[in-house]
């Protein structure tokens, strides 16, 4: 929770929708992405935490942010959404014992443990998050 409450929203409001490059994301389009995958991998976690035994197919993550309606929301809605599904995250991830999370999830072409899909679920947010800081942030000084 600290890397989403240390983001600084006056300065993702400046770079509102610019991106580094052609066909590059927004800041928007990041956060809506964190939010969806972590949503993804949950339902995963939970469909091998429950050993329900469905193996979940892979996602477009293209497709699914041009069909996002990120840009069009406020940075703070997306920082508060990004936060309660990470409190969300937490709990369910809180709620599992040891042999849940020792348990191991095969799904699209992947398999690891539940313990490691949480670990990725930060990850992938710690590398979006690395990716603003390198080369969104720096649009901030430039009109």
């Amino acid at each position: 929770m600290k890397q989403i409450d240390d983001l600084d929203i006056q300065q993702l409001k400046r770079i509102g929708l610019k991106s580094y490059a052609d066909g590059k994301w927004s800041v928007n389009k990041i956060i809506q992405h964190l939010i969806d995958w972590e949503r993804i991998w949950c339902y995963r976690t939970v469909i091998f935490a429950r050993k329900e035994g469905t193996i979940p197919e892979g996602h477009e993550q293209e497709i699914m942010a041009d069909n996002s309606n990120a840009d069009e929301l406020s940075i703070e809605q997306l920082i508060d959404e990004l936060r309660i599904v990470r409190l969300s995250t937490k709990a369910m991830f809180d709620s599992y014992n040891r042999q849940i999370l020792e348990s191991n999830c095969k799904f699209y072409k992947y398999e690891m443990s539940v313990l490691a899909m949480g670990f990725n679920i930060i990850g992938h947010q710690l590398h979006h998050f690395d990716i603003i800081k390198e080369r969104y942030i720096p649009l901030d000084n430039q009109n």
